[in-house]
């Protein structure tokens, strides 16, 4: 993930001893007694790459539970995100002076069922994407965004958003994105400043898909 965050963020990505780390009491109080094994080490891995983001801000270790809906709770004064998907995890924060908001998405490199991508696509991003270059499974790099537009958006407005409550448009070159947030859900935003758009970065090899995307600071 560092190749598509700014330097004004740390990011931490996953090795093999991680993903059985040990937690700090208060991560170790939000899982429960009953949790899988891969959301333990799931879970694992992304407190360890927490920890090691903060430390590449200079800030001492401290725990990053999760709250209720399972977002990461970072120390005051910092922004940050999580993401893991199979055999990949990573972190990543920054001051909340330097950062409004920061998000990231890892997906397995593969093409997604009808199903989930009807769920995925507004009908003009499918038309969108059906114009872009063969080779990349797009739809996956969609929902990819989407999902780290979620990331940027909830901290900011404390609200759910919608995978059709953002309209994408990627430019397949500059492997750049952007994301208009819909007007209706701009109006029901509880914050006073909601973002009306993210821009981000995503990158596509033989294993994963990667996106992230930061708001710059108010």
């Amino acid at each position: 993930m560092r190749d598509l965050l700014p330097s004004a963020v740390a990011v931490a990505v996953a090795g093999p001893g991680d993903w059985s780390g040990t937690l700090l009491p208060a991560e170790s109080a939000c899982l429960s007694d009953h949790a899988v094994e891969s959301r333990r080490r799931d879970f694992t891995a992304g407190r360890m790459c927490a920890r090691r983001a903060l430390a590449g801000l200079g800030l001492p270790a401290a725990p990053v539970p999760s709250a209720p809906d399972r977002s990461p709770v970072w120390p005051a004064g910092v922004v940050g995100t999580i993401t893991h998907t199979r055999g990949y995890c990573a972190a990543a924060a920054a001051r909340a002076t330097d950062v409004r908001s920061v998000g990231m998405d890892a997906e397995r490199h593969r093409e997604l069922n009808p199903g989930v991508r009807r769920a995925i696509c507004l009908p003009e991003e499918e038309a969108d994407l059906a114009r872009l270059p063969a080779g990349v499974p797009w739809p996956t790099v969609l929902f990819s965004i989407k999902e780290t537009v979620y990331k940027v958006w909830h901290p900011v407005v404390g609200t759910w958003l919608d995978f059709h409550d953002a309209r994408v448009t990627i430019d397949p070159e500059a492997r750049t994105f952007t994301a208009r947030i819909a007007p209706a859900r701009l109006a029901a935003a509880p914050a006073t400043d909601p973002p009306a758009s993210v821009t981000g970065r995503f990158a596509v090899d033989a294993e994963l898909v990667r996106s992230a995307a930061v708001l710059g600071p108010r």
